[in-house]
């Protein structure tokens, strides 16, 4: 495993547990809006984290930490994530997949060995908008099988998408409805410009409380619960 990064504890990440994050390095997106684009592109390998050190650190962690989300970049790049996933399991955590989707083979692996706990997909726009929304062609047809996997693997779940005004407007929510339609959770994010991978979205926006509150409405009638964060 590529871990560029180790947030120690979070209340936020996992719901209603206390957990760490491991951010791995590489993404197969390029979302000009990403808040963490020193995970995208490969860094000096003495700037990596020792993995063997991560597992001691968690093993002094148990009792203490309830669960461990791997997130990134892109998790599912890794070639030894469900080995990882299997020492984590082993120390006695519940674990957490942060992913864009685009390989739904490594989602169905981590499910079918019983090793993932909670899973959070990105949807990044409608499904009509992707490439021009992550700036990278992709094969749309391994988006829409993750979907349909995680809606219907039995492991709890999320999906989630982070809000740039410019880019998402009331129609495109309406089509990600329709996509997610009967899906049990749904976040909309508000996007922040403190760091962004294009420094020209620095000076983008999201929508107003209001605004959300009217998305979020229209939403529901897709979606069984539709928060804002």
């Amino acid at each position: 495993m590529q871990i560029a990064g180790l947030q120690k504890s979070t209340l936020l990440d996992y719901p209603s547990k206390i957990a760490a994050v491991i951010f791995t390095l590489g993404c197969n997106f390029r979302c000009p809006y990403c808040h963490n684009p020193n995970l995208i592109t490969a860094v000096s390998s003495g700037s990596l984290l020792d993995e063997t050190a991560i597992l001691d650190f968690l093993y002094q962690r148990k009792g203490k930490l309830d669960a461990v989300v791997v997130s990134g970049g892109e998790p599912t790049l890794q070639k030894d994530l469900n080995g990882f996933f299997k020492r984590l399991k082993e120390l006695g955590y519940l674990t957490k997949l942060d992913t864009n989707g685009t390989n739904p083979e490594a989602v169905q692996n981590l499910v079918n060995d019983r090793l993932v706990d909670y899973i959070a997909m990105d949807i990044k726009s409608p499904l009509n908008k992707y490439e021009q929304t992550v700036c990278r062609k992709i094969d749309i047809e391994k988006v829409k099988d993750s979907i349909n996997f995680i809606m219907s693997c039995g492991v709890d779940y999320e999906f989630r998408t982070t809000v740039v005004q410019s880019q998402l407007n009331y129609n495109d929510f309406e089509n990600i409805g329709q996509t997610l339609k009967g899906a049990k959770r749904y976040y909309l994010q508000k996007f922040r410009p403190d760091i962004t991978l294009n420094p020209e979205f620095s000076k983008e926006k999201t929508y107003t409380d209001n605004e959300f509150n009217r998305i979020r409405d229209s939403l529901t009638n897709y979606i069984e619960e539709v928060f804002v964060r």
